[in-house]
Order: structure tokens, then C-alpha cells, then sequence
């Protein structure tokens, strides 16, 4: 599929591209430490649907290049209001996993007019730890241990895909360790810090769908998690997926473009309904 590269903030983004050139877009991002091909199999569902699907590398990972001068959850909300502008597709669905999810938040409070509608998927709209684990994950991170450290701590990431997790872990941390990019990588988890997504929240009146795995490692209650998500919102509806774990959307691809398209069929793109 055709890759469009976008240049900010002094690199360049790759963001894969399918679909009519008329037709309502959905922006994709993947939580820290993946790819755009965890959106692989619910973008090929919507395409069939009749969406365009735009799926990118955050900066610093897959085909985005490393050269990046600001990492975190309000960079990848620039991001999103950068391929929005790139693709002319306002109003358009942010579907955002994990950061990500933060970060379309923050784009939706910046221009309002600009999202359609948000797609929350495993969610860190607030940290999921104290300031002191914090600090120590950044340690666990650095280099030369952190990619054993990470490898190690995604293969629990997705239970839905059972024994091809460690392969998935140990692929995603390989594209990690290319020349500048372990840098990058851990730029962004110093820049993760979901703290600067609350400013926003009151700030988002489009309609929001909540995708939970109750199987996330990242949470204790999952569904708690969710619920909490949902209660920011004024139109907020929640998604809960069988035994997914950290990215739903490509443990169990199917149950998640259920729920996401009858979401989408409440939505206006630009005055109109699909």
C-alpha cells in the first residue's frame, strides 16, 4: 500500500494510506513500542466498509525516521492534526492505543473542529503508576538492557495471540534497535507522562468509543479502567474484548470493527452521517 511520508517537527512520519480519497478518514496510531501493523487487520475491515484508513509509525519507530525533536503524548497529537492536514480529511475519527489514546484526546482539545469522533483503545489517559515507577522504568529502559527489558515485558502485551506474542516482542524490539532508534524509543517513554492529557478532557465533545482488552497487563481492573475512561466524556461508549490484552485491535480484529462500526454510524463527518 502506498506510504506517505510527512515531514514535522525536524523528521519525517510514514503513514500507509488505504482506501477512496473521498471517503471519511480514520487516523491510526499504535502504542509505544509497535507498529502500524497492529492496525492491519481492522484497517483492511474498514477499507471493506468504505473508509480510508490512515496508519502511521510514531515518530522514532517502523518507517518514521528517528530525528524527532520532541517525543511523547502531545507530539503524537500534533501528529494527528498534521495527517489530517496533509490528507485533507476533516473532520476525521482518531482511533489512538494506549498513548496514543492520550494523545488524540489532546487533539480533539486543540481542534475540536477538526475529529469527528475518538477510538480509545487500551487507554492511558492518566499514569498508570506513581512518579517513583516512573523513574524506574526509564531506568529499566536505558541502553544496553532495555531491549531485553522490553522484549521481556511485551510478550505479556498480548495474550489474545497466545504463543506468537514472544515472536511479536522480539520482532517489534529488533526494529527498535536500529541505528538512533533505541533513543527515540526511550525519548518516548520519558515523553509519556499522561498527566497533560487532563487539561483536555472537558475540552472533547465528540463521540467516543472505549476499547478494552480484560486481559490488558497494563491495568489491575481493566474494565474499571475503562468505565473511569468513559466517565470523561459526554457521549462515551465502552467495547469490552475477551481475553485481549494491550492492543485489541489486533488480538481480536473482529469484535473490535463490530463495535467500531456501529460507533461509526452515529457519527458526522462534515455535517453528513456514513
Amino acid at each position: 500500500m502506498p506510504v506517505t511520508q510527512i515531514s514535522i517537527d525536524g523528521g519525517t512520519l510514514a503513514v500507509e494510506v488505504e482506501g477512496p480519497s473521498d471517503a471519511p478518514l480514520i487516523i491510526c496510531s499504535p502504542g509505544m513500542g509497535d507498529t502500524r501493523d497492529a492496525y492491519g487487520p481492522l484497517a483492511a475491515k474498514l477499507v471493506a466498509a468504505g473508509f480510508r484508513v490512515a496508519r502511521l509509525d510514531l515518530r522514532g519507530h517502523g518507517d518514521s525516521t528517528a530525528g524527532f525533536k520532541h517525543y511523547g503524548d502531545e507530539a503524537i497529537a500534533d501528529d494527528y492534526l498534521a495527517i489530517i492536514g496533509a490528507l485533507g480529511g476533516s473532520p476525521a475519527i482518531l482511533a489512538g492505543a494506549s498513548l496514543s489514546a492520550g494523545a488524540s484526546v489532546i487533539a480533539a482539545g486543540k481542534s475540536p473542529e477538526s475529529v469527528a469522533g475518538l477510538v480509545l483503545l487500551g487507554p492511558f489517559l492518566r499514569n498508570g503508576g506513581s512518579a517513583l515507577m516512573l523513574y524506574i522504568l526509564r531506568i529499566a529502559l536505558w541502553w544496553p538492557w532495555g531491549p531485553f527489558v522490553w522484549r521481556s515485558y511485551a510478550a505479556t502485551l498480548w495474550p489474545g495471540i497466545g504463543d506468537k506474542a514472544k515472536e511479536r516482542a522480539a520482532s517489534s524490539t529488533a526494529l527498535l534497535q536500529r541505528p538512533g532508534r533505541w533513543s527515540a524509543f526511550h525519548a518516548t517513554v520519558v515523553g509519556a507522562n499522561h498527566n497533560v492529557v487532563t487539561p483536555f478532557l472537558g475540552k472533547t465533545k465528540a463521540p467516543v468509543l472505549v476499547v478494552i482488552g480484560d486481559k490488558d497487563p497494563d491495568w489491575s481492573e481493566p474494565l474499571k479502567e475503562a468505565e473511569w475512561v468513559a466517565s470523561n466524556f459526554t457521549d462515551a461508549e465502552i467495547v469490552t474484548v475477551p481475553g485481549a490484552g494491550h492492543a485489541p485491535m489486533f488480538e481480536s480484529p473482529e469484535v473490535v470493527a463490530d463495535g467500531l462500526l456501529k460507533f461509526l454510524e452515529k457519527i458526522q463527518f462534515g455535517g453528513k452521517r456514513v
